[in-house]
């Protein structure tokens, strides 16, 4: 599923990049884009991008998805494939805020920036619907799942992915000369925003269903691996995953209250506000799997071996 929407992904950048092209020459911007970025119709972000901060996230998220690529390398979980290419995403839009920094009146540099940072997070949140339903299979509890996990799963990755085209259906036309179809385009990106937020609530919700219904239903489950390392037992990855989640709850619910705001809120003119709504959950978000990767928790099946197995236990006498 990563494949189609990081196809999206950049053909949209380049649609986005070409228009802006076509907005800026339609713009007058100031001599001096340093001297008042808040009020610099020219200036996307309304300030002037810290390269301190952008040099320690960038470096951060750099880090964890390095840390994650020889994790799903050398200790499997390609299922987890969707996060690191979104991780690859998410570091390249920091580095765009470098150059943002440079040029401040840049809106091509602004939409691709935006773009990478902004629709990155769909990548994250599919990889963790992807984890429930290998976790859940894992611990052979899927039964305590609303939908089959396959069919849960898949329309769980078709609704990040439908809101995903939303948004960047929205963000291509914020970048419109005409202010009725900027105004549209945002409204539509809010859309695609809110789909997203009730989506993921109902996912952490059936999430939490399943948690309750293993501890209370399912005692020798919930105690199998207490004897076992700590990366041996799956409460660990679950507890991973529900930080994770929180991560991206909290990140969803700042995008949100941001783009009701309008283009000129408190939010979106607000460095620190980024980093500390969208950032800084998402590190959270990402950085929870670099010592609990699932890779080391959930193993690819081996039918042979397991066949053998049974096999071995059925003819094996039992010492009483």
């Amino acid at each position: 599923m990563a494949g189609p929407i990081l196809a999206n992904t950049l053909f949209l950048l380049s649609l986005l990049v070409t228009s802006a092209q076509a907005a800026t020459n339609s713009v007058t911007c100031p001599s001096d884009p340093y001297l008042d970025p808040r009020n610099d119709p020219c200036n996307g972000l309304g300030y002037i991008a810290n390269n301190s901060l952008t040099a320690v996230a960038f470096v951060y998220v750099l880090l964890i998805v390095l840390v994650q690529t020889y994790q799903i390398i050398y200790n499997g979980g390609r299922f987890m494939l969707s996060m690191v290419i979104g991780e690859y995403i998410y570091a390249l839009g920091f580095a765009f805020r470098f150059a943002l920094h440079n040029s401040p009146d840049s809106l091509q540099i602004f939409i691709t920036e935006d773009l990478l940072i902004v629709l990155s997070p769909c990548f994250f949140i599919a990889a963790n619907y992807t984890l429930l339903g290998r976790l859940a299979s894992e611990i052979d509890c899927a039964h305590h799942i609303w939908l089959p996990v396959r069919r849960l799963t898949l329309i769980f990755v078709l609704s990040d992915f439908t809101t995903f085209v939303i948004q960047a259906i929205g963000a291509s036309m914020t970048t419109s000369t005409v202010q009725s179809s900027a105004s549209l385009g945002l409204h539509i990106f809010l859309v695609g925003l809110i789909m997203q937020l009730v989506s993921f609530i109902f996912f952490c919700a059936t999430y939490a269903r399943f948690l309750y219904k293993v501890y209370t239903e399912e005692q020798d489950v919930c105690m199998r691996d207490s004897k076992q390392p700590w990366n041996n037992d799956w409460r660990t990855l679950a507890a991973a995953l529900a930080v994770s989640c929180v991560g991206l709850l909290i990140r969803s619910f700042y995008r949100v209250v941001e783009a009701s705001q309008g283009f000129r809120g408190n939010l979106s003119t607000s460095e620190a506000a980024f980093y500390l709504g969208d950032t800084i959950p998402i590190c959270l978000a990402l950085v929870v799997y670099v010592p609990f990767w699932p890779g080391r928790f959930i193993k690819p099946a081996h039918p042979y071996v397991n066949k053998e197995q049974k096999e071995l236990s059925i003819s094996s006498p039992s010492i009483v």
